[in-house]
């Protein structure tokens, strides 16, 4: 399973708020799909990691659901 839970840690670090990535360009549809758990295209994750100035794994991790950890 694809955690996002990396990507509001980077925005915690980067002080960026929600509003503040809908504001830069980031469409809130995508944003709460991530929220939800939702598959996202490559193309909103490239869209992340260019607003964000970040690599993918700043944005998300696999977690094999079997063994309970991170890849």
């Amino acid at each position: 399973m694809i955690s996002y839970e990396p990507l509001f840690q980077t925005m915690k670090e980067k002080g960026i708020t929600s509003y503040r990535l809908f504001k830069m360009g980031f469409p809130q549809s995508n944003y709460y799909a991530i929220k939800r758990g939702e598959n996202i295209s490559t193309h909103t994750v490239n869209e992340l990691c260019k607003i964000l100035d970040c690599n993918v794994s700043d944005i998300m991790t696999y977690i094999d659901e079997k063994q309970g950890g991170s890849r």
